[in-house]
């Protein structure tokens, strides 16, 4: 069953809106934790670590401000470094080549939740003593799955960790058409779910692949996708024009809207449709991307159907 928050179901164009208008205050919260770390570790820290003890602060938390992928140094977050570009613009923090120094005098840990001081001085407490190697190798022997994409493992694990890290690796190669939407998650977090399905190729279907969220607008996801050894492609010519997605109030708006697309771009689109029936041949495990959590309400689960529909088409669909 397809459930929407009532915001959304008002208008799609809104739900972005908003997110967009309490995220100042979201990000601002995040810096403190960034900065309270800082605080607690003498006001400096080197570019590895930051990454890491966060990583390590995030785990103690159900909701942490901040995800992580797999990348060569092992976790890492693009949120995270986007907000430590952004605390540098704005005079809190600045830059070496390879350490972040706390610039603004204020104490920050004063500002936080009193679970987030605590399991922040738990990090410090536990590892802030640790250099950047032995960090490093802490976080690959126990998390293993964010160590698959590291450049770097085998010059610090045996080789029981090593086999370790590459049973983590995903190694499902069936062919298969997924679906995923952006609404609601990380970049990391989405970015995740494409690396343990061993997605090998992205199909953005957004008519304009724009996003106030970060890291969704067409430049930047491609940029985020290949760097994790993700293809990424933009078909646009299936998409469905903004102009047509308001008034969205129902399940029922959402079929009429969709029988259009159904009897419109589908229609006129064969040749696109075939082109990512060549990509899922030659990539066999392909997703379909727009903004929508839900794949009922988005056009994608319409695509792919009609994609199914196609005699060269052999592979099975998964909504993730």
């Amino acid at each position: 069953m397809c459930k929407k928050s009532y915001l959304y179901e008002k208008n799609n164009n809104s739900l972005q809106i908003v997110n967009y208008q309490i995220r100042p205050k979201l990000m601002f919260y995040r810096r403190k934790i960034v900065l309270s770390l800082l605080q607690l570790l003498d006001n400096e820290l080197d570019k590895i670590s930051i990454q890491k003890l966060l990583f390590l602060y995030s785990r103690l938390k159900n909701d942490p401000e901040y995800e992580f992928i797999p990348y060569k140094y092992g976790c890492y977050s693009y949120s995270l470094k986007a907000d430590l570009n952004t605390m540098v613009k704005k005079g809190l923090l600045s830059e070496t080549d390879k350490s972040y120094l706390k610039a603004d005098k204020k104490a920050y840990t004063k500002l936080l939740k009193p679970n987030d001081k605590k399991f922040l001085l738990e990090i410090v407490k536990t590892y802030g003593k640790m250099s950047r190697k032995a960090l490093t190798k802490h976080t690959y022997l126990n998390f293993p799955f964010y160590a698959i994409n590291s450049i770097i493992a085998e010059n610090l694990l045996t080789e029981k960790y090593l086999n370790k890290i590459s049973d983590a690796k995903p190694k499902e190669i069936n062919s298969t058409l997924f679906t995923i939407g952006y609404e609601g998650i990380s970049l990391e977090k989405y970015l995740v779910k494409l690396i343990k399905n061993n997605v090998k190729l992205l199909i953005d279907v957004r008519k304009n692949p724009l996003s106030m969220k970060f890291g969704f607008s067409k430049t930047l996801l491609k940029k985020y996708c290949n760097s994790i050894g993700i293809d990424y492609v933009h078909y646009p010519e299936v998409g469905i024009d903004s102009a047509n997605r308001k008034n969205l109030n129902d399940q029922v708006d959402y079929d009429i809207l969709f029988k259009k697309y159904a009897s419109t771009t589908l229609k006129t689109e064969v040749k696109s449709q075939e082109k990512i029936i060549g990509n899922i041949i030659d990539k066999k495990r392909v997703a379909l991307t727009c903004f929508e959590a839900e794949h009922c309400q988005c056009h994608r689960s319409h695509l792919a159907n009609s994609i199914a529909n196609f005699p060269k088409f052999k592979s099975k669909i998964v909504h993730l």
